[in-house]
């Protein structure tokens, strides 16, 4: 396989990892309206536009903030609009997009967690982008480090490296057989599905980038690491106090 992946689409050379992130967030967009069709719990119209104007512009401030700040030193050295646009990161919108969520529920008082109705959604969204991030190989920053194990995959350049994107899919492929099973028991709290997927996504992402290249900003942790400890210490005590809420609920 030649990496960068490109598809001719009426005559123009696309690359993949656009092609399959927008493929990945239109899906994940209709599946999320096919659930909330079906789902029981009907919000308001302006609670559901707050929460979706807090997520999305959450999202898309916190992506490409965490994304610069991966390496702080070349973002001030040689500013560019264009780089500052570009520079993504999954971690970053999600981490970002729950402040926004969190923000807008308080403007308009509703308490209840809306999170739920979201999980596989993203979930199907974030495998599909990483089909995308797969194909692209080494010309965006979704590449392993070198390696000579058995999972060593050519990228587009001399080196074996671990394949990230394969990691995280098979990853995302396996939280969602378990969040699956979890929701069938029924036996948890509303929003204790979005808050297992934050703590496993981000517990996972903490040990993936010790395998990707970065920026040491503390210790031997990079920025995304940082972001990552930060959010696994909010949903531990976040599903601490969830459970013994349903705990004395009985």
């Amino acid at each position: 396989m030649d990496f960068p992946v490109t598809f001719h689409i009426f005559g123009k050379a696309i690359l993949a990892h656009p092609l399959f992130e927008a493929v990945g967030i239109f899906l994940g967009m209709r599946y999320y309206f096919y659930l909330k069709r079906k789902s029981a719990e009907k919000l308001s119209f302006n609670i559901s536009a707050s929460v979706l104007i807090g997520a999305t512009a959450g999202a898309l401030l916190g992506s490409k903030c965490i994304g610069n700040l991966e390496n702080p030193y070349t973002m001030f050295d040689s500013f560019s609009f264009q780089k500052l646009w570009s520079s993504n990161t999954i971690v970053g919108g999600l981490a970002f997009g729950l402040l926004g969520v969190e923000l807008a529920k308080k403007v308009v008082n509703h308490k209840e967690s809306t999170g739920d109705l979201v999980v596989f959604p993203l979930m199907l969204a974030m495998i599909i982008g990483r089909i995308g991030c797969f194909l692209t190989g080494v010309y965006e920053e979704t590449y392993g480090i070198p390696t000579d194990s058995a999972f060593g995959m050519h990228l587009g350049d001399q080196y074996l490296r671990h394949p990230v994107a394969l990691y995280e899919i098979v990853f995302l492929v396996s939280l969602w057989v378990v969040l699956k099973y979890i929701q069938r028991k029924k036996k948890y709290t509303s929003g204790f599905l979005f808050q297992i997927f934050m703590l496993s996504y981000f517990t996972f992402r903490f040990l993936l980038d010790f395998i990707k290249p970065r920026i040491e900003i503390a210790g031997n942790l990079g920025t995304i690491q940082l972001v990552c400890i930060c959010i696994i210490i909010y949903y531990i005590y976040t599903i601490k106090n969830s459970q013994t809420t349903l705990k004395y609920s009985r």
